[in-house]
């Protein structure tokens, strides 16, 4: 009976130490979300709402003539903000639209596994329905996988597509295997969860992206760019949705007889310090030899942050 006894209490302390970490650990995860969002960097006095089916939209417009959309990069730290200095210089000659993805940056986040064909759906519908014509289009890496799949599925809406440091069609291919189920089930436990895409998205990690992955010359980031994203990672319902999906692969899609198919006129645009760039484009060319390309001095996976001018002036070539 004794030995019940203290096995009770054994048991009793660790359920109590348990909820104790719990609570502890929800405390923290609710401090770092107001943290982060606290400067309200992201605040748009000219921002426009698309009200779509999945959630709402936000997006801006600027600038007069043919309209021209701007697709960020799809991550959990991405937003409209990437193509903030290349605006300006597009101003003039374009109405110019940039939009934050479902999941990302000011949009909605709803908790739900992203898909590729969710994002297709999505730039379709948008299209139709805020920009009302043929467009041009812009999209950074992973988003331009969804690019080429939204204008295999509907191509009266597009125009001519650039695409920077797009994602190898390797890449694309990737599905979500039984580790990668697991580790979105971790990702997607309320408490622990959330924890975890804290660490993946805290101010050092991103610093640590955009010094290593994102930039050519570490020392030109700033600071601003890091909080702005920082922010973004953080704003919404639940932000480490979109992450746990992109990070498991449930945003991949298999590209190449989408790529094989598209009669538009494609331009893909690379930074010069991007490893293996030009095989990258290579493997593009094979499938589609109409594919022009050039790449852009001093810059690595976003030219439009760190050299927008150099961009500006290869989309003034390629878009006439």
């Amino acid at each position: 009976m004794e030995e019940i006894m203290k096995a009770k209490n054994k048991l009793l302390t660790l359920l109590t130490l348990a909820a104790g970490a719990a609570t502890a650990t929800a405390v923290i995860n609710k401090c770092i979300k107001v943290s982060a969002t606290s400067k309200n960097l992201l605040a748009e006095s000219k921002s426009l709402c698309y009200k779509w089916r999945f959630g709402n939209i936000h997006y801006t417009k600027t600038g007069t003539g043919k309209p021209i959309l701007l697709v960020h990069d799809l991550t959990a730290f991405s937003s409209g903000y990437e193509w903030t200095q290349l605006v300006n210089y597009l101003k003039d000659q374009y109405t110019v639209y940039t939009i934050d993805l479902l999941g990302c940056g000011r949009s909605e986040k709803p908790d739900l596994t992203y898909t590729n064909f969710l994002y297709v759906q999505l730039l379709s519908d948008f299209i139709k329905s805020e920009i009302g014509h043929r467009t041009n289009i812009i999209a950074t890496g992973a988003s331009s996988a969804l690019v080429i799949m939204a204008c295999n599925q509907a191509p009266e809406l597009f125009d001519q597509i650039m695409l920077i440091n797009p994602d190898s069609l390797v890449t694309c291919s990737q599905i979500p295997n039984k580790h990668a189920k697991l580790y979105k089930f971790i990702l997607d436990l309320p408490i622990v969860g959330t924890l975890l895409y804290h660490i993946a998205s805290s101010k050092q990690a991103i610093t640590e992206e955009f010094t290593r992955d994102y930039y050519c010359n570490p020392y030109s980031v700033k600071s601003s760019y890091v909080d702005v994203y920082y922010e973004a990672a953080h704003l919404g319902e639940s932000p480490k949705s979109l992450y746990a999906s992109v990070k498991c692969n449930y945003t991949k899609c298999n590209i190449v007889n989408a790529l094989k198919k598209i009669d538009n006129s494609i331009y893909i645009v690379g930074g010069t310090a991007m490893d293996s760039i030009r095989q990258l484009i290579g493997e593009y060319h094979e499938y589609n030899p109409a594919i022009e390309s050039s790449l852009i001095s001093e810059s690595k996976y976003l030219p439009q942050l760190e050299n927008p001018m150099e961009l500006y002036k290869t989309i003034q070539m390629f878009f006439v």
